[in-house]
């Protein structure tokens, strides 16, 4: 099944205010994406995929975000995977991994919460074992493949390997009941004694990471880059249908409709502006990235660490264009838009659920760094 894009975000949009409140695994909804091709976007032609370039595919995420930003973050995170073995992996593993990947269909999820050292890899006579938790691994129920990072041996760096969900010893937990992003399916996992592969090891913690490796981190910032602006733009939308379908104008305005009350017409253009400039700086951010991606091992630190900052600067931007937003979504729909069943304080609880994990102080702190010292982004962490 192809569905139209347009035809398809409609489908989505049309189950998102029940599915919020309920919570749990979306599993239609990612069959739709898989159905409509949308997993093999980031897939390199050679593999037999329908590549696409990355800013496209991070307009998508944006495009799926407005209308569902936990079905948008699970799409991103699968296609943060794949990003993940083409910047990490040997071309055997991309070989085997991305062509089973299209083959079968498979969904992938994350495992690389670099805060969460409890994963252990133990090296044994019969091989490496897995043992410990994981939290956070968003996507991570319905999928087939997840990527991860474990400590080995105390090692200041972890390893990183790629891993089958579906097999003895990995327990996937009943754990994600946040307020916002219900349905990423960002649960921990539980890992028994679990064999790892050595051909699954995308990355030994000896092997210092290069500039490319840490290039992974800015695929992922501009992943929540377009999560926050996606957002933005989804009450955006609402707030300018129900202004025209519904809204009054208060008692004491000279309007005779709220889209003629001047100052819901600022508001509107405070939102606009804000919007536009977090999206300009998002797809510049995505067009640095992808011609960074392009370098390869070639890739320098200074090269790098321009990306780093244009991604933070989209990132600043984006978190703040999409917690005004969704605030003053409420400003202009007045009283009566407060209806349960209308679903419109799911933005905020979305945008500020997500952005509570980057806190936006330290990216600001990084860029005066850079705008007052020079001093590049420390490619180890959130950037």
């Amino acid at each position: 099944m192809n569905l139209p894009l347009d035809t398809l975000l409609a489908r989505i949009k049309a189950t998102a205010v029940e599915r919020d409140a309920r919570g749990g695994h979306a599993a239609e909804e990612k069959a739709l994406l898989r159905d409509a091709g949308l997993l093999n976007l980031s897939i390199p032609r050679a593999y037999g995929s329908d590549e696409r370039p990355w800013p496209e595919i991070y307009a998508l995420v944006r495009r799926i975000a407005a209308v569902d930003s936990s079905l948008a973050h699970v799409f991103a995170f699968h296609h943060l995977q794949v990003a993940t073995v083409l910047i990490y992996g040997s071309e055997e593993q991309q070989e085997r991994l991305l062509r089973q990947t299209i083959e079968r269909q498979l969904w992938w999820g994350n495992g690389m919460n670099p805060l969460d050292r409890r994963l252990v890899a133990r090296q044994t006579a019969s091989g490496l074992l897995l043992d410990g938790v994981k939290s956070f691994c968003s996507g991570i129920v319905g999928s087939q493949l997840m990527t991860l990072s474990a400590v080995l041996d105390e090692a200041a760096q972890p390893l990183l390997a790629v891993v089958p969900v579906e097999q003895p010893g990995v327990r996937i937990l009943d754990d994600w009941d946040p307020i916002g992003q219900r349905q990423t399916d960002s649960n921990s996992v539980s890992f028994a004694q679990v064999p790892l592969a050595e051909r699954d090891v995308l990355r030994a913690p000896e092997v210092p990471p290069t500039p490319f490796h840490t290039l992974r981190n800015c695929f992922a910032q501009l992943v929540l880059v377009n999560l926050y602006l996606g957002i933005a733009e989804g009450a955006l939308a609402e707030a300018r249908d129900y202004a025209h379908t519904q809204a009054r104008p208060w008692l004491t305005s000279q309007a005779d409709h709220a889209t003629d009350d001047l100052f819901t017409q600022n508001r509107f253009g405070e939102m606009h502006v804000q919007i536009a400039a977090a999206r300009a700086l998002a797809d510049r951010a995505a067009e640095q990235v992808a011609e960074a991606f392009t370098r390869g091992p070639a890739l320098t630190a200074g090269e790098r660490a321009e990306v780093a900052v244009a991604v933070a600067e989209a990132k600043v931007l984006s978190h703040r264009a999409g917690l005004f937003a969704s605030q003053e979504l409420f400003e202009v729909v007045g009283a009566r838009g407060t209806k349960a069943a209308l679903g419109f304080d799911r933005f905020w609880r979305n945008v500020r659920t997500h952005t509570l994990h980057d806190p936006i102080d330290y990216k600001l702190n990084t860029l005066g760094r850079w705008a007052l010292k020079g001093e590049a982004p420390d490619p180890l962490n959130y950037s």
